[in-house]
């Protein structure tokens, strides 16, 4: 779980960003947040160390989870970064689709196209907050 330095690191970068989402961002940034963070959390419960491509349905089932509270987000807000959340979550669903499909990429291709497109998703999030809380403090409404 936290047992080497870049998982620490990428702990606190999500904590971090759900952090502002939930401090700086509108209604669609905390939701972002919150669904991330309880998804985050949700994988560390039932991610499974032993395979790579083995007993994972339970990832594949919070991935299509996050994935679908995206696709809502994008699709009822008038903001743009839950497009882009969204099509980089669609990357990590694919992965386990072509894993599933027995393909069998490299694990390492596979671990790292899974943790570029969540750090995309949290970049977005971010970005999209940073976004919210500026078009709030230039109408003074902070």
């Amino acid at each position: 779980m936290f047992d080497t330095l870049a998982a620490q690191i990428g702990a606190v970068f999500v904590v971090l960003v759900c952090g502002f989402a939930f401090l700086k961002g509108d209604d669609t940034e905390r939701i972002g947040g919150g669904a991330y963070i309880l998804g985050w959390f949700a994988s560390l419960l039932v991610q499974n160390d032993v395979g790579v491509y083995r007993d994972q349905i339970g990832l594949i089932i919070l991935d299509i989870l996050m994935l679908g509270v995206l696709a809502g987000l994008a699709w009822k807000s008038r903001r743009v970064w839950p497009v882009w959340a969204a099509g980089f979550q669609l990357l990590s669903v694919m992965s386990h689709v072509v894993a599933l499909i027995d393909v069998r990429p490299p694990a390492m291709a596979f671990i790292t196209v899974l943790n570029m497109s969540s750090y995309s998703v949290l970049i977005s999030l971010a970005v999209g907050t940073f976004w919210a809380w500026q078009e709030r403090k230039i109408a003074q409404l902070e």
